[in-house]
């Protein structure tokens, strides 16, 4: 089948084909299921493309075909069947207190790799019941980067939540559409609750509802989120717009340091100016204290020179007015 997508490599009408290969059967074996014997050798069906048609008379093992498709890809038993008693051949018939019985399917996944489904029963006969087992399944497939086959045993439950995602079906299409049994074929024609459980099995209805759930719980959780973000925004924008006040006002302060250092480189430059004048001043009154120290020196030595001087005077006193009033007297 293809889908068309208008945004990948898009043709000359807009859109890109892009094919998937569906999901296909080719081989099934069956042993010990039914009529089918566990001591004969496995009874191998082929399926050809795009139709098998399987004829028989009654009690040859055409239903038991569909029966073992079913089983091999869903895990179900057919109805009716005592807890898969009746579906393993029946130990008495071969005269042994056990059967073990097989099923495998050769099948084509929805990425077209070949693979491998093997299933395994048991049934014991004791003395008044039959015990009926399911077996471990094995997963057979081929590692494409190495070629190797690679073989993986798994849970039964866990094979039948693998086989119907690996064909890319749902179980209950594969359970009451593909591989519906004849006993079960009129489900169509049962009762309304019954019927629209089956049809909700069938697309999904139940899980479409349980995601509208999910979607309705996560809108209210995001209109939640929704409110107490609006309210955090709300909050942050007044934090915002105290903010932007702030950042004026750092502005401004940062302009008025800005103008303060100016001043204060101004104030700098006239302080080293005023040093250097200071500096020059200093120097001179250095000079000035050194010329009156000078003075000083001078000034004493002056005053020593006019005490000498004066004494001298007084020494020489007498004899300059003896000689005054003898020229006095001369004169007169």
């Amino acid at each position: 089948y293809c889908v068309r997508y208008p945004e990948i490599e898009p043709d000359r009408t807009g859109f890109t084909n892009i094919f998937f290969t569906m999901a296909s059967i080719s081989k099934l074996s069956i042993r010990g299921v039914r009529s089918f014997s566990p001591n004969d050798e496995e009874q191998v069906i082929g399926f050809c493309f795009p139709l098998t048609i399987i004829v028989g008379a009654n009690g040859c093992g055409k239903t038991t075909i569909i029966e073992s498709l079913k089983y091999a890809v869903t895990g179900s038993l057919p109805p009716g069947n005592k807890s898969g008693q009746s579906f393993v051949h029946d130990p008495n018939a071969v005269g042994q207190s056990n059967v073990k019985a097989s099923i495998k399917l050769r099948f084509n996944n929805r990425g077209n790799n070949s693979m491998v489904v093997i299933r395994s029963m048991e049934l014991i006969q004791k003395k008044t019941t039959m015990t009926f087992k399911q077996l471990d399944g094995i997963l057979r497939t081929v590692d494409p980067t190495t070629g190797q086959r690679v073989s993986l045993s798994h849970k039964c439950t866990e094979l039948d939540r693998q086989i119907p995602n690996l064909m890319g079906v749902s179980k209950p299409i594969l359970e009451h559409v593909v591989f519906c049994h004849q006993e079960d074929s009129s489900w169509p024609l049962q009762e309304g609750a019954v019927l629209k459980k089956r049809f909700d099995d069938i697309f999904d209805s139940t899980k479409y509802a349980k995601a509208l759930e999910a979607i309705k719980a996560s809108r209210k959780d995001y209109a939640s989120q929704v409110k107490d973000l609006k309210a955090e925004l709300e909050g942050l924008k007044s934090h915002k717009h105290a903010a932007n006040g702030f950042r004026n006002e750092l502005e401004k302060c940062q302009d008025e340091i800005s103008g303060v250092d100016d001043q204060i480189n101004e104030c700098v430059k006239i302080i080293a100016e005023e040093d250097a004048i200071i500096a020059e001043k200093r120097k001179i009154l250095l000079d000035i204290q050194a010329f009156e120290a000078k003075l000083d020196d001078k000034s004493f030595e002056l005053s020593r020179e006019d005490a000498v001087l004066e004494k001298q005077k007084e020494l020489l006193g007498d004899d300059v007015m003896k000689d005054k009033a003898t020229d006095e007297l001369k004169e007169m």
